[in-house]
């Protein structure tokens, strides 16, 4: 998928679309409240009833930092998908499940100490195109 950004301006719709394809996935990774607050870097006292608008009928903010972690999210559920083409649950054990590249961590324990750069790490880990060549750890 190509950056999601202000140039490609998204419609209301396409918003509302992304929004809720990116909750159906943190739902399949069997994420709880706080924790789909903090992969999405939304403001920590966020009310469930807000998630659950956002499965509804309200876009995410459209802020740099939010768009970026949609794509990254994005990345990781289709290299999840192409990694596990016959069994979609894989996925969310995956990112369950310690892992040696990231220290023993699961993937979303290193998201949730390190942030962005914890994503990035997995996309990096999981989707052998992306960035290639800049991105190191």
């Amino acid at each position: 998928m190509s950056e999601i950004s202000k140039d490609q301006a998204l419609s209301i719709d396409d918003r509302n679309s992304l929004t809720k394809a990116i909750m159906n996935i943190l739902d399949a990774w069997g994420m709880q409240a706080a924790e789909q607050v903090a992969i999405l870097d939304l403001p920590e006292k966020t009310p469930k009833r807000m998630l659950r608008r956002y499965r509804e009928d309200t876009p995410f903010p459209d802020t740099p930092e939010v768009m970026k972690r949609l794509e990254h999210i994005i990345g990781i559920a289709d290299a999840l998908r192409t990694t596990y083409p016959h069994n979609p649950a894989m996925g969310a054990i995956w990112m369950r499940r310690s892992n040696n590249r990231f220290q023993n961590k699961s993937p979303l324990q290193l998201i949730f100490e390190e942030g962005l750069d914890g994503i990035l790490k997995i996309r990096t880990h999981l989707d052998c195109s992306f960035d290639w060549f800049e991105y190191k750890f």
